[in-house]
């Protein structure tokens, strides 16, 4: 399932005096490695985070980035997140959430909250709390998780065209923390999809575009079972704790 990246030694970062929004540089979006198997499951978006990667990350040129972060497996320009559009905890929480991967194999069907590596990203968001000298307090965030069984008979390449839109639609309109899918599994063909926005206002404004109602509309004949839950993703002060409970209205 995983795929290497193959990297060299980071170079030191330059002064956060020399980047706009941020004080914890990010390395440029264009050493990510691309390839999608990375980004899902080594959690390669990661690799711009220089303190992630102390001594083990390695990368071909000492380029920084104008705060564009990979936050999906999507690595074109347009489907980046721009850190300077959202506040600092959301920046904080967006770059802890590049280290985000699945845990186990059944990730498509297991409790969301046991299916991927939260006690990892949440140290991931201390370190950078710590780094940046923020003080903390207790944030919500608005998660969407989509299960589905996709038939072997579905085109998965006009999906992929359908998802890929609408994460573009989606990040013009802001507010989209992350967003991961897995692989449908070859047996069962049951697969997981999830967003982590803002908040719920940005979600609704996120689905409101047509290449999203062309991918709702195409749901029917594409999946055999399709199941949407929404949940609360529950940061405590300092970050230290943190739940994932449903969402209440």
């Amino acid at each position: 399932m995983a795929v290497a990246v193959d990297l060299k030694p980071l170079p030191m970062p330059p002064s956060s005096d020399n980047l706009p929004g941020t004080k914890s540089p990010l390395f440029d979006y264009r050493l990510v490695d691309p390839s999608i198997n990375a980004l899902k499951f080594d959690a390669a978006a990661s690799y711009q985070l220089p303190s992630a990667h102390s001594s083990d990350c390695t990368h071909a040129k000492n380029d920084f980035s104008e705060d564009l972060l990979v936050v999906s497996p999507y690595t074109s320009r347009a489907h980046l997140l721009d850190l300077n559009t959202v506040s600092k905890p959301n920046q904080l929480l967006a770059k802890s959430l590049t280290t985000m991967k699945p845990v186990r194999e059944d990730y498509a069907t297991a409790s969301y909250d046991k299916a991927f590596n939260w006690g990892s990203i949440m140290d991931v968001l201390q370190t950078l709390i710590r780094e940046e000298g923020y003080e903390w307090k207790e944030e919500s965030f608005y998660v969407v998780v989509f299960k589905s069984r996709v038939p072997p008979t579905t085109d998965k390449s006009h999906l992929g065209r359908l998802d890929e839109k609408s994460h573009e639609e989606a990040m013009a309109s802001g507010g989209l923390l992350k967003y991961w899918f897995g692989n449908a599994d070859p047996d069962t063909g049951r697969n997981l999809a999830t967003c982590i926005w803002r908040n719920r206002a940005d979600a609704k404004r996120g689905g409101a575009g047509e290449g999203h109602r062309r991918a709702m509309r195409a749901t029917v004949g594409l999946y055999t079972e399709w199941k949407f839950e929404r949940l609360k993703l529950i940061i405590q002060e300092g970050g230290k704790e943190w739940d994932i409970v449903e969402w209440q209205d």
